[in-house]
């Protein structure tokens, strides 16, 4: 028997790992589920869901070229017609493209939103320097503070005990 891409096939667990778990297809052919592909929800533990010797209806989602079979249990189930399909997602309609017909978003200049020498305007926030003077003060104070705390505890000085 060969195993397409896309079959539903029944098989009967053989081994759980922390990974996921392999089941035996017919034939002596071995498959995985990848934890992941146990069910729609959040799967913590494999055991949690499948005990070795269940029989599980599992789809055929990859073969490999050196014969490792990848196997969906989540897949298998048809879900019914009743449940709410998102739409695919596509380009929003629901606004303008704000093109307006100039190159750059529509602003005068076709800069977009960046002054002309290339940069972006400040709003106010801080620059690189000043970021990096409040991190140089901020780790300054923090290192004292440790280093008064770990003193006190070693009995002053710094002196080892033996």
């Amino acid at each position: 028997m060969t195993i397409e891409v896309g079959t539903k096939l029944e098989g009967k667990v053989t081994g759980i790992t922390h990974f996921g778990a392999f089941v035996d297809l017919s034939g002596g052919v071995t498959g995985l589920v990848h934890i992941s592909e146990i069910a729609d929800n959040y799967v913590k533990d494999v055991n949690d869901h499948l005990k070795i010797d269940d029989v599980v209806m599992v789809k055929v989602i990859n073969v490999d070229k050196d014969g490792k079979i990848g196997l969906s249990i989540k897949q298998a189930v048809d879900k019914p017609a009743t449940e709410q399909q998102r739409p695919p997602r596509g380009p929003r309609t629901d606004r303008p493209s704000g093109g307006g017909g100039r190159e750059g978003g529509g602003r005068p200049g076709g800069f977009g939103n960046r002054d002309r020498g290339g940069r972006r305007p400040s709003y106010n926030t801080p620059s690189f320097e000043d970021k990096m003077s409040r991190f140089l003060k901020d780790s300054e104070e923090r290192i004292s503070s440790l280093k008064k705390n770990t003193e006190g505890k070693r009995g002053g000085r710094g002196a080892r005990r033996v």
